[in-house]
């Protein structure tokens, strides 16, 4: 934490107080027609792995200051459902706590249109619940583009974001050039990047990636906007 607090200071960025939130992170993952069973299966086995993986439960618990944690899923415009509501990570408990209530997770899909820009209202709104934390981020991840209702640019006009960072992980297999649209339509933020899972298969890999730089980098706004896959 020594080094990651001399560059904070470099940056002038405030650091928290000892013991206080340092990130609220919401994971918002697409449950609309295009994931199917076995895709989500996927998407909720390998959110389970990366919460139990040595390097990301160091990445959380090791600095003094904690995380907050809520996870969401959402496909239409009137669909989104928390699966973990807000947890404050403070121990290895309160990882196995999250980490078995979406392996538990038994629903999937609604057949329903993907609606990213009221995906991005939903997480906006439920910050109001988060603890006070220095940094907020929502990690969206999809495969597709918007098709119903107001586009990612329409939230943000529609709502204030203020300082909240947005983030994408793109999944191929589905449509062309969806690594662009979310660079292009639906990151936000300074250090804003979107992580890449080639097809539904490298999302473990890709998840895992994502939040090891969002607990790590992020924090610190030392992030670069780029791209990464593989």
């Amino acid at each position: 934490m020594v080094r990651a607090g001399l560059l904070a200071v470099l940056a002038g960025i405030p650091l928290p107080a000892e013991g206080a939130c340092r990130l609220a992170l919401e994971l918002a993952f697409d449950v609309s027609r295009s994931v199917d069973a076995a895709d989500y299966s996927v998407q909720r086995k390998g959110l389970v792995l990366a919460l139990q993986d040595p390097e990301i439960r160091a990445a959380f618990l090791g600095p003094e200051d904690h995380v907050a944690i809520a996870v969401y899923e959402w496909s239409g415009r009137r669909h989104q459902e928390v699966v973990v509501g807000w947890t404050e990570v403070t121990s290895e408990a309160d990882l196995d706590h999250v980490a078995g209530v979406i392996a538990a997770r038994e629903g999937w899909g609604y057949g329903l249109p993907t609606a990213i820009g009221y995906a991005l209202e939903f997480g906006r709104q439920l910050f109001d619940e988060a603890p006070d934390c220095v940094a907020r981020v929502i990690d969206v991840s999809g495969d597709g583009r918007n098709n119903e209702g107001m586009s990612p640019a329409d939230a943000y006009r529609r709502k204030d974001f203020g300082d909240i960072l947005v983030n994408a992980l793109a999944i191929g297999g589905h449509e062309a050039d969806i690594v662009a649209y979310y660079r292009g339509e639906v990151i936000r933020g300074r250090g804003a990047f979107v992580e890449v899972a080639p097809q539904h298969t490298d999302f473990p890999r890709a998840i895992r990636r994502k939040l090891m730089r969002e607990l790590a980098e992020q924090v610190l706004g030392q992030a670069e906007n780029v791209e990464r896959g593989g």
